[in-house]
């Protein structure tokens, strides 16, 4: 199992050192131009998202169980529409245009917000605004991973991650001033996230490279034959194909760990609101809770992905699963510490870190450069699925049972969870078998 493994799988290509230096660069420029994109986004998507659970629960009374469907349709309409785009970018092999298409639909959908102010409208431009970042999702991903050597995946989504959290930071500290100054606090911060993300599309546009997979491709050996190759790239990806690829062990593997801690993982703004209660933090106080997960995650998701290079991303990704466990923990039986909050929102950002990008750099090292971005959509889709499933089942007990019971149900499924994934992807015992006998057979060669 790769997310086990301290080094790439023997079929993995790597890329050759840089131009003289004798040492491969850190860092790809395409990862750098995504990461620039990336953070100007989440800086207009987290000025929504900080102030979305108190405008929808205390300005427009919603129950926590409507904040619960609606938070699933925000996330559940997200994955549902990865698969489409990680198979569409794919398909055409053009990643950039899919990956385009979704951050422009995200901008478009900012300015409608002002016009809502019922919940039927917001959960229709809610989805669509999911829509955009389900269709960017996994052609982004596969960009990144197809820019760099398999041996550095990890530090390269950390440093994506890290640009991408650095948005999510000053999200939250942008509606927290915006609120404090404007009379229409809410429309106002609607409506400055509206020109934040045409930016972001502006960048995407002029600075992410273009052509037939949107990066140049890593170097194959000048002693590979030209033959083999040329007539693989023209022929379409079929659907089948994408289907197959459940079939490869170890991308099934990652799925169902993916899927199954995603439905004891309690979404963003409920360990927000968790806290809140727990606290009496002041609603005033509330868009900033964010950024204490941002700043954290920010700190350490390049050293955490490095981390993963090294000593292996089954160790990094149960360990950060093991840390949001004990922030549920903490809000369930914790003394009222002063320090309470900054200790939960460390071990939240600290989950993130440890785990937003070792995942799709664990499953980017299993699927074929033709069918990554269908690869990564598989399991981000499963994962989102499961924490749409969360979202629901969360509100639900919130609603019937209170705070407490549904948070201590939770960080007992997550446990048991946690303890399957550990299983399941445990390192494989070496066999008798040469290292390169698992290497999976490209899909898309097929005939």
């Amino acid at each position: 199992m790769y997310l086990a493994d301290r080094s790439a799988p023997s079929g993995a290509k790597t890329a050759p050192p840089d131009r003289g230096s004798g040492r491969a660069p850190a860092v790809a420029p395409t990862v750098l131009a995504l990461g620039t994109v990336s953070l100007i986004t989440d800086i207009s998507s987290e000025m929504v998202t900080a102030v979305l659970p108190l405008y929808l629960i205390a300005g427009l009374g919603l129950s926590p169980l409507g904040f619960g469907a609606l938070d699933g349709v925000y996330n559940g309409v997200s994955a549902l529409v990865q698969l489409t785009g990680g198979h569409l970018a794919d398909r055409v092999r053009n990643h950039k245009l899919v990956a385009g298409i979704g951050y422009g639909l995200s901008a478009l959908c900012k300015p409608l917000l002002l016009l809502a102010h019922s919940l039927g409208p917001i959960s229709v431009i809610l989805a669509l605004e999911r829509t955009g970042k389900g269709l960017r999702t996994a052609p982004r991903d596969a960009l990144i991973s197809l820019s760099t050597p398999d041996e550095l995946q990890g530090r390269a989504f950390g440093v994506h991650r890290a640009m991408d959290t650095t948005g999510a930071l000053l999200g939250p500290l942008a509606a927290f001033l915006i609120l404090g100054v404007a009379v229409d606090g809410y429309d106002a911060v609607f409506g400055v996230s509206a020109c934040v993300a045409a930016l972001g599309v502006v960048v995407l546009m002029l600075f992410v490279p273009s052509g037939a997979g949107d990066t140049p491709p890593r170097p194959r050996p000048a002693a590979a034959p030209a033959a083999p190759p040329a007539p693989a790239r023209p022929d379409p990806v079929r659907l089948r194909d994408a289907v197959a690829l459940l079939r490869l062990p170890r991308l099934r593997a990652l799925a169902i760990c993916a899927v199954l801690l995603g439905l004891t993982t309690v979404s963003d703004a409920f360990v927000y609101l968790l806290l809140q209660r727990r606290t009496g933090i002041d609603d005033q106080w509330f868009p900033l809770l964010p950024l204490g997960t941002a700043a954290v995650f920010l700190l350490l998701a390049v050293p955490a992905g490095a981390l993963a290079d090294r000593i292996g991303r089954r160790t990094v990704f149960l360990t950060g699963h093991a840390l949001l466990l004990a922030a549920y923990g903490l809000l369930l039986w914790a003394p009222d510490w002063p320090a309470l909050p900054y200790m939960v929102l460390a071990l939240h950002g600290l989950f993130y870190a440890a785990t937003d990008g070792v995942l799709p750099a664990a499953v980017a090292a299993t699927v074929p450069e033709s069918l990554r971005a269908t690869g990564l959509a598989l399991v981000g889709t499963g994962q989102a699925l499961a924490r749409f499933g969360c979202s629901l089942a969360f509100g639900l007990a919130w609603t019937l049972w209170g705070t407490g019971p549904a948070l201590a149900a939770a960080a007992a499924g997550l446990l048991c969870c946690a303890a399957v994934a550990g299983h399941v992807l445990r390192p494989s015992p070496p066999g008798p078998t040469t290292p390169a006998a698992p290497a999976p057979p490209d899909p898309a060669r097929r005939p």
